[in-house]
C-alpha cells in the first residue's frame, strides 16, 4: 500500500467520527459535510512527514474549519444587523421553532443549546472536550488560544448549558467518566467497584425488547444490580446517546440496544436498555470508542 492509499484509508476510518464532530458544532448536515471535504483538501497538501497522529491531526484541523465557519457565521449576523450580535448568553434558544424541534431529536437537548446559544470559540471548545474527550492543548491550538483559555471556553460554555432547562445540572464530562468506569468494572467483573459506583437505590430497568433479547430482568439496589451486572457489557461500546455518554451494543456497526444512564451526584442512580427499534431510531448514537484522545481533564 503506498502513502496516498494510507492516508485515504486513515481519512475514511475517522470521516464519521470527523461528520458527527462537526454537525454538532455547525447543526448542519450539509455543512458538516463541506468542512470535513475541506479537511480532506487539506490532508492532501498538507506535510504528512509531519503528522505524527492523523486521528488527533484531523479532529485538529476539522475543528478549526469549523470554527472559522462558525465566526464567519456570526459576522454576517453582524454585518446584516448593523450592530453586534448580543452575548450569547442573552441569544434566545433557536429562531425557527420547527427547526428547533428537527434539531433537538437529532443532536439531543443539551446540544441544541450548544449550538444556538455558545459564541463561536465557546462552542468549539466545550464540543471538543466535554462530549469528545480532547485534551485543552489541542484544542487551544483550534481556537488559537492557550490550554488555560482553552479550559475557560469550554467552562463557560459548560456553566451556560448547565444553567438551561433543558440541560439541568448534568455535567458532561462527570457523567461520562462514571460510565466509562462502569463500563470497566463491568467488563473485568469488578463487583466491589460497581457496588461503589452505584447509588443505594439504584434501578435497572431494561424495556420489553431488550428482555427478549435476553437481557438481565429489572432489578433494584447497589448490590443487586451489581451482581446482576458484574462481569457482562464485554460486547458494549462506549456511545453517545442525544449528547450523553451511553453504551451501546452494534453487533456490525448496527445497533441493536443501546444503555443510557442517570447520575446523581457521584453515583449512578437509574440504568436503562433499550432495544425497540423505534426507540433507538430516535436516539443521536455516535460511537466514542474511536476518539480517545486522553482521560477526561
Amino acid at each position: 500500500m503506498d502513502e496516498s492509499e494510507w492516508i485515504a484509508g486513515q481519512f475514511q476510518a475517522n470521516r464519521s467520527r470527523l461528520e458527527g464532530m462537526a454537525y454538532r458544532m455547525l447543526g448542519s448536515r450539509a455543512e458538516a459535510e463541506d468542512a470535513v471535504q475541506e479537511t480532506w483538501l487539506k490532508v492532501m497538501r498538507a506535510d504528512r512527514d509531519a503528522i505524527e497522529n492523523m486521528s488527533g491531526w484531523l479532529t485538529t484541523v476539522t475543528g478549526r474549519v469549523c470554527l472559522d465557519r462558525l465566526r464567519s457565521r456570526r459576522s454576517r449576523r453582524e454585518d446584516a444587523a448593523g450592530i453586534d450580535v448580543p452575548d450569547a448568553e442573552d441569544s434566545a434558544v433557536g429562531s425557527d421553532p420547527a427547526e428547533s424541534v428537527l434539531l433537538a431529536e437529532s443532536v439531543g437537548a443539551a446540544l441544541l443549546v450548544v449550538l444556538n446559544s455558545l459564541a463561536p470559540d465557546e462552542r468549539v471548545a466545550f464540543v471538543l472536550h466535554d462530549v469528545f474527550a480532547v485534551p485543552f492543548d489541542t484544542i487551544g491550538e483550534v481556537v488559537g488560544r492557550s490550554p488555560q483559555a482553552a479550559r475557560q471556553l469550554a467552562s463557560r460554555g459548560r456553566r451556560r448549558v448547565q444553567g438551561t432547562p433543558a440541560f439541568g445540572n448534568v455535567d458532561l464530562v462527570h457523567h461520562r467518566t462514571l460510565v466509562e468506569a462502569f463500563l470497566r468494572a463491568a467488563r473485568e467483573g469488578d463487583f466491589e467497584g460497581l457496588v461503589r459506583l452505584l447509588h443505594p437505590e439504584v434501578v435497572f430497568e431494561p424495556d420489553q425488547a431488550a428482555l427478549a433479547m435476553g437481557s438481565r430482568p429489572p432489578t433494584r439496589g447497589a448490590e443487586e444490580v451489581a451482581a446482576a451486572l458484574s462481569g457482562g457489557a464485554r460486547g458494549a461500546r462506549l456511545d453517545l446517546a442525544n449528547g450523553l455518554a451511553a453504551l451501546a451494543w452494534a453487533p456490525g456497526g448496527h445497533v441493536r440496544s443501546v444503555i443510557e444512564f442517570t447520575v446523581v451526584g457521584d453515583r449512578i442512580a437509574a440504568i436503562s436498555v433499550t432495544a425497540d427499534s423505534d426507540r433507538i431510531a430516535q436516539l443521536d448514537v455516535m460511537t466514542l470508542d474511536k476518539v480517545r484522545h486522553s482521560p477526561p481533564e
